[in-house]
């Protein structure tokens, strides 16, 4: 029996550690991932070769648009997004999106080459230090040198990007450690020692906070990306309609409720609801879910909700009390939190509390609302587009933005009826993250109608990635909203530097020409007249799309509250 045993082992097959790489993902049930070959990352490459029957690799056009492509996929699949890129320049190329991820939550693994081990710190072609860069914005990263290192090095990659909190990580393999050889095995990674992924819910910190909402008399809940991230959209609306709790929700927790539903009273911060914002500094308990108090939600910290006590629901210890204090912190995934917390909040109504946010809506509608989804002349609005594409898709869409005013607009507008939904860069601001977030999330969600929702700008950052679409032949549908300016920014110039429009007027090409080149099918718009009949067709296009529709140029997105002011002093007009 020893002897097998010993035969057994001899005649065991040695595998190269870029042949490791590719079992490893599948190990992890990974099959589909997204990137660009280069010299240092070769090997790799050439082992994917043997495996395309298993592993699906979409050939990006920039490594930026693989990055952004994998946080599209991993946002509306709920999974976590691979990229893969070569070492120098291709590493560096996914930087914005590594930050971009570390801020708003999402799951990737980020595989990069590297030059040959005794190169690296020798300034060799394309060397790059990818894990002292990525560093700050990767919620962890490592080099592996040797070939029998990769198995571990990825399972932990995995577990660190998919638990707790999620986040990116980055994998950086040096080339002779591709072409070495070893005896493969793989082991998934369920613990990091010192690491703790999800804190025990401490279940006295839940009965305090339940004290509180149970004596509050005007409660208010914030939501963010926690809830979806948890998978917790049951647990919360059980919660918030046990206790009958007014919610609003940041533009990355939207779509975790529905926007129809009675408790749900709309968006926080800068460019949000009327409502929400002026009712934070009136109501006596606040409820912060899954989110964490970014600035563009708060305004002036000094000026935020001083009069209520803050019961705040997070999974990452950091986040309390970092800029808003909390009377009560629940550690914990939420999930497991508001299951506890809703056997013990009292049932109630708190209906005269939640009037006055509807009384608030109505002047918001009157004011802006009104004017901007619906209006009879003039220029078309961003509003009113989005308005007619809710008409269409009856909220059923995944809708993905780039970054600037359509965005604000389409957060504001878009009506969604499933999580997984709103797809956007929200932390970092990403302009250029649509197009590929996009296609992104179209494979991640192939039965789903994915619209892209884009600015001219943004458009033209990432603009080759209409070359993906070309090649794949996936089925996106891309709406340019286009002002022929950098809209934010214009607004901004308009507002609070005297209409003196610095570089943000927009000279645009023929996006009617450039999407006939790859293969899309097109439409621009100009009219009213014209813009029901586009939209349906678009949406009903069997293939991908793209739609320009000529809006406003100097229209402004309100409500909003200026730099520096209170959430309650929020503008109007």
């Amino acid at each position: 029996m020893e002897d097998l045993k010993v035969e057994k082992k001899k005649t065991k097959l040695k595998i190269s550690g870029a042949e490791a790489v590719v079992k490893c993902l599948l190990a992890e049930g990974v099959d589909l991932m997204f990137g660009y070959p280069g010299g240092a990352i070769m090997p790799v490459y050439d082992a994917l070769y043997d495996y395309q029957d298993k592993l699906n690799h979409v050939l990006t056009r920039h490594e930026q648009g693989a990055i952004h492509s994998a946080q599209g996929y991993a946002r509306s699949s709920g999974k976590v997004g691979v990229c893969i890129a070569t070492s120098g320049p291709g590493a560096t190329n996914l930087i914005t999106g590594i930050a971009d991820a570390q801020i708003d939550s999402t799951p990737l693994v980020c595989i990069t080459g590297q030059v040959h081990s005794h190169l690296l710190g020798t300034d060799a072609f394309q060397e790059t230090d990818v894990v002292g860069i990525s560093m700050p914005v990767t919620k962890w990263n490592c080099q592996v040198t040797k070939a029998e290192d990769i198995p571990a090095a990825l399972a932990k990659a995995f577990y660190i990007a998919r638990s707790g909190r999620p986040g990116p990580v980055l994998v950086d393999i040096t080339k002779d450690a591709q072409f070495g050889e070893f005896e493969f095995h793989y082991e998934k990674c369920n613990q990091v020692r010192s690491y703790v992924a999800k804190p025990k819910v401490d279940l006295a910190s839940v009965k305090a906070a339940a004290d509180l909402i149970n004596q509050a008399k005007k409660p208010f809940v914030l939501f963010g990306q926690g809830v979806i991230l948890a998978e917790a959209e049951e647990e919360f609306k059980a919660f918030i309609e046990k206790a009958g709790l007014p919610s609003a929700w940041t533009i990355m927790g939207l779509s975790a409720l529905a926007t129809n539903h009675p408790l749900n009273i709309g968006m926080l911060g800068m460019h949000g609801n009327y409502a929400p914002n002026v009712l934070t500094n009136e109501c006596d308990v606040l409820i912060a879910v899954g989110m964490r108090f970014d600035d563009r939600v708060t305004g002036n910290l000094e000026k935020y909700a001083k009069q209520a006590k803050v019961v705040h629901l997070e999974i990452d210890p950091a986040e309390i009390d970092k800029n808003v204090k909390s009377t009560v912190a629940v550690l914990g995934d939420c999930k497991e939190s508001l299951k506890e917390l809703t056997k013990l909040v009292d049932k109630k109504t708190h209906l005269n509390w939640l009037n006055k946010f509807y009384e608030l809506r109505e002047i918001e509608k009157t004011k802006v609302i009104d004017a901007e989804t619906n209006p009879t002349d003039g220029e078309l609005t961003m509003g009113e587009v989005i308005s007619r594409i809710n008409e269409v898709t009856k909220g059923e869409a995944i809708v993905v933005t780039d970054v600037g005013q359509h965005q604000m607009i389409a957060c504001r507008y878009a009506a969604f009826n499933q999580t997984k939904s709103m797809i956007t860069s929200g932390g970092l601001g990403t302009m250029g993250f649509c197009l590929p977030a996009a296609i992104g999330a179209k494979f991640g969600a192939p039965n789903r109608q994915v619209i892209g929702v884009i600015g001219d700008g943004g458009f033209q950052m990432t603009i080759q990635e209409l070359g993906t679409i070309f090649q794949t032949k996936i089925d996106v549908k891309l709406l340019i909203l286009n002002n022929e300016f950098l809209g934010m920014v214009r607004q901004w110039q308009d507002l609070f530097f005297d209409k003196r429009y610095s570089s943000t007027e927009m000279v645009n090409p023929d996006f009617q020409t450039i999407a006939k080149g790859y293969g899309l099918a097109t439409n621009k718009v100009d009219k009213r007249s014209l813009l029901d009949d586009a939209i349906k067709e678009m949406l009903n296009h069997k293939g991908s799309y793209l739609l320009e529709v000529m809006v406003g140029k100097e229209n402004n997105v309100f409500p909003m509250v200026p730099t520096g002011a209170s959430v309650s002093e929020i503008r109007l007009d």
